[in-house]
């Protein structure tokens, strides 16, 4: 069955950096768009991150871009996010997603907190 593992999250200083790992398995991981999402507190979740399988090209919400990078290695079914210069505002738990036809999966989330 698919499954998404995340890992990597935690408590960072203001100006900190992280990455963030999602292993994937039970499915064709290496034709399929991958996604980071994020919800904080009290507030929707929200797209952080996408990149596709083709040419790995990438898209970002504004609130990140320039600051994350999104990346994967199809041989290790694996997708990234690295995240630079974090700010209290991206204290979230981050979840790595797919969508398999009309059904999107999520993994358990990864809790980040950027506090001083």
């Amino acid at each position: 069955q698919v499954q998404l593992v995340e890992s990597g999250g935690g408590l960072v200083q203001p100006g900190g950096s992280l990455r963030l790992s999602c292993a994937a398995s039970g499915f064709d991981f290496s034709v399929n768009a991958m996604r980071w999402y994020r919800q904080a507190p009290g507030k929707e979740r929200e797209l952080a991150a996408v990149i596709f399988s083709v040419r790995s090209s990438t898209a970002y919400a504004e609130s990140v871009k320039g600051r994350f990078t999104i990346s994967r290695d199809n041989a290790k079914r694996t997708v990234y996010l690295q995240m630079n210069s974090l700010k209290p505002e991206d204290t979230a738990v981050y979840f790595c997603s797919v969508k398999l036809g009309a059904r999107d999966y999520w993994g358990q989330g990864t809790q980040v907190t950027v506090s001083s």
